[in-house]
């Protein structure tokens, strides 16, 4: 046997790794963790939930003090801006502040009109020109779906 394992140098290396990794794998077994216990106030056995008594002990709504309301600025009525590609709700809402709320607005834009806006856009300078918006409003004002689809791709 000594001869043979002495002929086999490759063979007996091979088996001793193998029967190393089988050691290994046997003394390195995970055990499942203990299990906790978590005990709430449904488990059973529990003691009752403590009163909320911020809720129960509240004076009825009709003693509270209503607030002085103020006065809430009209709500503008115009049209979704952020239908125009390349104008989002930020861009809107600067829109809105500069007083653009519809549609036919943008598309009248002259170019004065247009560098005009486009000098107040800060970060989103260019963007018009860029984006066509002038364009893109001219055929939502006229209700032009179709071809705004065509051209600018689905709204």
């Amino acid at each position: 046997m000594i001869a043979w394992a002495l002929a086999n140098p490759v063979v007996v290396a091979l088996l001793a790794l193998m029967l190393i990794g089988l050691v290994w794998m046997a003394l390195s077994r995970r055990r499942p963790a203990a299990r906790r216990e978590y005990h709430d106030v449904l488990s059973e056995g529990a003691a009752p939930a403590p009163r909320n008594t911020a809720l129960i002990d509240a004076p009825p709504a009709a003693a509270i003090a209503a607030p002085e309301v103020a006065e809430v600025a009209p709500v503008r009525e115009g049209d979704d801006l952020t239908r125009i590609k390349g104008l989002g709700p930020k861009l809107s809402r600067v829109l809105t502040d500069l007083g653009v709320t519809r549609y036919a607005q943008i598309a009248a834009w002259t170019e004065a009109d247009l560098a005009e806006i486009d000098s107040k856009l800060g970060a989103f300078a260019g963007r018009p020109a860029r984006d066509a918006w002038i364009e893109q409003a001219r055929l939502l004002a006229a209700g032009d779906a179709a071809e705004y689809e065509a051209r600018f791709g689905k709204l």
